[in-house]
């Protein structure tokens, strides 16, 4: 389920979790490999380096761990937005996401 609600992010319009910012845009799956890894496009037009890539595993309890890693090429961004970046994917994935599925 995890990885369907990342590559169809609109799928479920009761819970909408995909809400993104003015200066953002709707992310394009890269790849994928179902239902373990994907790669996001970047979420910030300014910086259409930064790729998010998801790493996804069946937990002991049979839910699903999920990881992320930001990927950017150089110029690495200063402190302020690599703050940001990071704030903002913490706020998409490790709270709106989560909060669909009840966690």
């Amino acid at each position: 389920m995890v990885f369907e609600a990342l590559t169809e992010p609109d799928r479920d319009q009761g819970r909408p979790w995909l809400i993104l910012l003015a200066d953002e845009q709707r992310p394009q799956v890269l790849a994928a490999t179902r239902p373990t890894e994907l790669t996001w496009s970047s979420l910030w037009p300014r910086r259409p380096d930064a790729v998010i890539r998801f790493g996804l595993e069946r937990s002991a309890d049979g839910g699903t761990d999920l990881r992320w890693i930001l990927h950017v090429e150089e110029p690495v961004p200063d402190d302020s937005l690599a703050g940001h970046l990071r704030k903002r994917l913490n706020q998409l994935i490790n709270a709106n996401l989560r909060y669909t599925f009840g966690q």
